[in-house]
């Protein structure tokens, strides 16, 4: 195993899918061990209803290079969080990157106003979007500011500037107030870790082909495209191996200290570290939503990827 992460350790809270998924197998990719959480097992679904497990992820960590350990944790729980940060510190001494991925993206009630929303729902997401990453960064936190040079990554959905522009009243006041906070948090984490020699960063991706977004417009990573004729927008979609790919450039800038507190965006960082997506395109999505998307434009991926 080499790679220019081999000897670190990584936490991808939530790597059962999506970008948690794709996040954890680039870590491994660069040659870390990546500690997988997720509630999805083999032998036990979670509420997502979904067919993929932890250990897969931690499969592919493996075949990609690295080392993944595959851990059924439900972050919601301070003492399974708990017991897993004591398993880490019991069996590696160390943790270098945290990474919290953990959203509820399967708890959306579209296009209705805060009253007409399903509160239970609603909380639900609250729960898993705000206390859970706040639980597993009052028990990972600690550990990983032991030594200088750890990274945390706040997974959110739009970058502040966007966010701050625009409401995201399909999906509802839950999950914008959610996506919003974290935001904050990676802030409080900053200021927070950077006596210590820390660095932490708030971190969207762009519009996700993530297997929940592929199997909704009825397509696969290889022929994403047809779902054009349904959206046309998606022409700016990244895989999640591009926002992991933002992950493995931040774990090995020598200086990350500079994006200490900010909120960034995958398409974003490769145009700073110069990193691609798997089909070798620089998917600029959250600059597109604001000058295309967003603007009324009709769709037109041109000098955004």
């Amino acid at each position: 195993m080499s790679g220019p992460l081999h000897g670190a350790v990584a936490l991808v809270a939530g790597a059962t899918r999506g970008a948690g998924r794709g996040i954890a197998v680039e870590l491994g990719a660069a040659g870390a061990t990546v500690y997988g959480t997720g509630r999805t097992t083999r032998r036990q679904r979670s509420d997502y209803g979904r067919p993929e497990t932890i250990e897969e992820t931690a499969e592919l960590v493996c075949a990609a290079g690295g080392t993944g350990i595959a851990v059924q944790v439900d972050h919601t729980v301070p003492e399974q969080v708990r017991d897993l940060v004591r398993r880490i510190e019991s069996e590696q001494g160390k943790l270098d990157v945290l990474v919290n991925d953990l959203g509820g993206e399967h708890l959306l009630d579209w296009h209705k106003p805060i009253w007409q929303q399903d509160l239970d729902m609603g909380l639900r997401r609250l729960r898993i979007g705000i206390e859970a990453h706040m639980i597993t960064a009052h028990h990972a936190l600690g550990l990983l500011s032991r030594r200088p040079g750890g990274l945390v990554v706040e997974l959110t959905d739009g970058t502040a500037e966007h966010n701050e522009r625009h409401y995201r009243g399909e999906l509802g006041a839950f999950f914008d107030v959610a996506k919003v906070a974290l935001h904050r948090l990676a802030r409080a984490e900053g200021e927070e870790l950077a006596p210590h020699g820390g660095t932490a960063v708030s971190l969207s991706p762009g519009w996700l082909r993530s297997e929940l977004m592929l199997d909704f417009y009825g397509v696969t990573e290889e022929n994403w495209r047809d779902a054009l004729a349904a959206e046309p927008h998606f022409c700016i979609s990244e895989s999640p191996h591009y926002v992991g790919r933002a992950v493995v450039a931040l774990a090995t800038d020598p200086q990350v200290a500079r994006w200490n507190t900010r909120s960034l965006s995958s398409g974003q960082l490769a145009g700073v570290y110069g990193f691609t997506d798997v089909d070798g395109s620089q998917p600029d999505c959250w600059r597109y939503a604001l000058e295309v998307r967003d603007a009324g434009k009709p769709a037109d991926p041109t000098g955004y990827r």
